[in-house]
């Protein structure tokens, strides 16, 4: 059952994803040659207590860490350790927070240091290939718009969009319906409606979209080890169209 939400209920929305934006606005500034993932686990922890907020992920369906920390060929969840980044690498960071009782989600993807032509160009398609989606987030257009704005941006582009993972509505829970893929055809499912709040989430592999499951029955890479990149924002449909609500302060 998709869950409507109030006008009340989307500023507390916002308040949540902008504690979310600012934090990975943070982390961004740390990533760097040399930095292990376990230490960014941490400096999201912190900058969320120090908000008086919950990380949303750490204990979510018994998952240990509070960031998702995935670096080249993985596609999300990676788990944070004391692997060091080194130059040349793409890391993507997903964090979520509990706050006043809603949730925040949003994910980016950051460079290590200089990186490829062929990375800094997946990561480009990836995040536009969001706001492709994000546009379509209008009152009285089908769910499937969406869908299908991204996977046409991305396949024009040569790249695939993953299939198994999705994004999905969030509210006073962290994964509430509609599910969201991030393929199909036009003009199918659910019709958008003010009072929507929807986590819109592209993960985008440099080659194939088929992914495996390592045996810490978290972390997903990509078959064929190619690079994978991954974007995410919070997002209300309004009678004025979709506004962002995990959009960092200042835009």
């Amino acid at each position: 059952m998709v869950i409507l939400k109030s006008p009340k209920e989307i500023e507390k929305l916002r308040v949540s994803n902008r504690i979310v934006a600012d934090i990975l606005c943070r982390l961004e500034d740390e990533v760097k040659p040399g930095v292990d993932t376990l230490y960014l686990n941490d400096v999201a922890e912190k900058l969320a207590s120090e908000k008086d907020a919950k990380p949303a992920f750490k204990g979510y369906k018994g998952y240990p860490y509070s960031l998702c920390t995935s670096v080249n060929n993985v596609v999300v969840h990676g788990l944070p350790s004391k692997k060091q980044l080194v130059e040349g690498d793409i890391i993507s960071l997903d964090f979520g927070v509990l706050f006043d009782g809603y949730y925040g989600d949003a994910a980016i993807t950051v460079p290590v240091g200089k990186v490829s032509r062929t990375a800094m160009r997946l990561t480009r398609i990836t995040r536009e290939a969001l706001y492709k989606g994000i546009e379509k987030a209008v009152p009285k257009r089908r769910l499937s718009d969406i869908s299908y704005a991204i996977q046409s941006y991305v396949e024009a582009a040569g790249y695939s969009v993953v299939r198994i993972f999705v994004g999905h509505g969030i509210g006073s829970s962290l994964h509430e319906d509609p599910q969201i893929p991030n393929f199909g055809k036009p003009g199918m499912g659910a019709i958008l409606k003010p009072g929507m709040t929807l986590a819109l989430e592209p993960m985008v592999n440099e080659k194939g979209y088929e992914v495996d499951i390592l045996e810490d029955g978290w972390t997903a890479i990509t078959k064929d080890g190619g690079l994978s990149a991954h974007f995410e924002h919070t997002v209300a449909v309004t009678e004025n169209g979709p506004v962002i609500l995990s959009e960092r302060n200042g835009g």
